[in-house]
């Protein structure tokens, strides 16, 4: 594949009023998920769950560009035998994979971590566009609190994000880069422009130096936005400002695309954001959309609650947050279209 083709595919990741599903929960994590509706984690019903995301046909084509799977998932098979992968490029999605191997921590740091998974991944990746992926993903994360993050933290995560990226592309998969500044602690929005700026600064120049295609990729960052537990929270439309500010000093135009991570936010409040963002910059120099998990899935996983019967009211929730989701990407959104819903 050449530069061309994957600025293609990166393209339609961020098309106009769409959006990326982030559907690859680990089978440990979405034991979370799935504790919380009294639900099984058995392989079976994580493939119900997923298919029934899948098969809400209008929301897929209308509002969702692309798929993160886990690799469990883009080998299942639905209940009649379609492969999973097959449904989503039935929809017009494109299927995408989650090939990092987790945050691990950082030898001698202050409670650090860096992402793992480099080792094998040209393999893998070779495997993964076998089964259909035409785009990955790979997380860092960086906690802003108690002198964190450090130059070695943010350093040592830029470099794997860049070799990861750079193997992606050369296997002829669109890498989303996917650094997170994380919002679970006490730090006020400050710290986290500080840090967000700082990291994405350095990612920037590794994937430079590691000769990554710029047009051929996704980036996948955080808001800035307060930490959950800090007293003050900023306003809807400070977090678009300052976010906007940030990704201004440090994003190159040449990326087609920022899909933005939901974190900890609510679902209404992601939606939000992004709305802000889009309607008060609407000629910024890449497209600006979502690359939603918990944001987009916990309320169709309250409304299915693993039963056969929920399925369509599961799919209307589901349908509904992409809607939103899809409005917000170009400016759109507003509040009194989710009181209209419930």
């Amino acid at each position: 594949m050449n530069n061309a083709e994957l600025a293609k595919i990166a393209k339609a990741m961020v098309a106009k009023g769409k959006g990326i599903l982030a559907a690859d929960e680990s089978t440990g994590t979405i034991q979370k998920r799935f504790d919380k509706i009294g639900v099984e984690n058995a392989e079976n019903n994580r493939r119900d769950y997923r298919e029934l995301l899948f098969r809400t046909s209008d929301a897929m084509k209308n509002n969702i560009s692309g798929v993160i799977l886990y690799d469990e998932t883009i080998r299942q098979k639905a209940k009649d035998g379609t492969p999973l992968v097959r449904l989503i490029e039935q929809a017009g999605a494109i299927p995408g994979i989650k090939v990092d191997a987790g945050a691990k921590p950082l030898a001698a740091s202050n409670e650090e971590t860096v992402t793992e998974g480099l080792d094998g991944l040209r393999e893998r990746l070779i495997e993964y566009h076998k089964l259909g992926a035409r785009f990955a993903k790979w997380r860092a994360t960086y906690d802003p609190i108690n002198g964190r993050p450090s130059y070695n933290c943010i350093n040592a995560n830029a470099h794997a994000l860049a070799r990861y990226a750079a193997l992606c592309q050369e296997n002829g998969i669109v890498p989303i880069v996917e650094p997170e500044v994380l919002m679970d602690g006490d730090n006020d929005i400050e710290a986290c422009a500080a840090v967000t700026e700082w990291v994405l600064k350095e990612t920037f120049q590794q994937l430079y130096y590691a000769n990554v295609v710029l047009e051929g990729m996704v980036l996948k960052p955080n808001m800035v936005i307060a930490g959950l537990k800090c007293d003050r929270q900023a306003s809807v439309g400070e977090v678009a400002e300052r976010t906007v500010t940030v990704l201004r000093r440090c994003v190159p135009p040449s990326v087609p695309g920022i899909a933005f991570l939901s974190g900890g936010q609510s679902d209404e409040a992601a939606t939000a954001h992004l709305n802000a963002m889009n309607a008060a910059h609407p000629q910024l120099p890449w497209a600006l959309t979502f690359s939603y998990g918990r944001a987009l899935q916990a309320a169709p996983q309250k409304a299915w609650s693993g039963k056969m019967e929920n399925v369509p009211a599961a799919q209307a929730a589901f349908r509904h947050r992409a809607k939103m989701n899809g409005l917000a990407a170009v400016g759109q959104w507003k509040a009194d279209l989710e009181k209209m819903a419930a």
